[in-house]
């Protein structure tokens, strides 16, 4: 089970800020999506949806733009995917029976597990990972 593409879009630009965090820099819309190839009205309308639920700042001004509103350590995967997607609650309609019980039963077990883990990573891991993708590119053997 994969993100659908504004959760992964949204996180793209996350990581983009996370990446600038550290020099306290701010990054506009049209440089995120630049970089990753991001349509920017789209971008424009997740940046939007980030800001209201907190997870990011807005400047003003001609030397304006993004940053994150906490350290990307504080800013877990969770609440990047409830901020853009909402909370999800589904329940198939029929009549209840034992199969559809066990099943039920299977699919709250996996979106349990689902939440947990997308709770334990922050942005920072994923920077982290990131980071250590890219160094290990960088290596030249001989």
């Amino acid at each position: 089970m994969g993100f659908c593409a504004k959760t992964t879009y949204g996180l793209l630009a996350l990581l983009e800020l996370a990446g600038v965090q550290a020099r306290e820099e701010r990054l506009q819309v049209a440089e995120i999506a630049a970089r990753q190839a991001i349509p920017e009205r789209y971008l424009e309308q997740m940046m939007a949806m980030l800001r209201r639920g907190g997870l990011l700042r807005s400047i003003r001004g001609a030397r304006g733009g993004f940053q994150l509103a906490r350290p990307a350590r504080e800013i877990s995967l969770l609440e990047v995917i409830q901020c853009l997607e909402g909370a999800s609650e589904n329940r198939p309609p029929g009549a209840s029976s034992a199969e559809r019980e066990v099943i039920e039963q299977l699919s709250s077990s996996l979106l349990e597990q689902r939440l947990a883990r997308l709770q334990a990573i922050s942005l920072a891991d994923l920077l982290h990972e990131r980071d250590a993708m890219l160094q290990a590119q960088t290596m030249y053997f001989i």
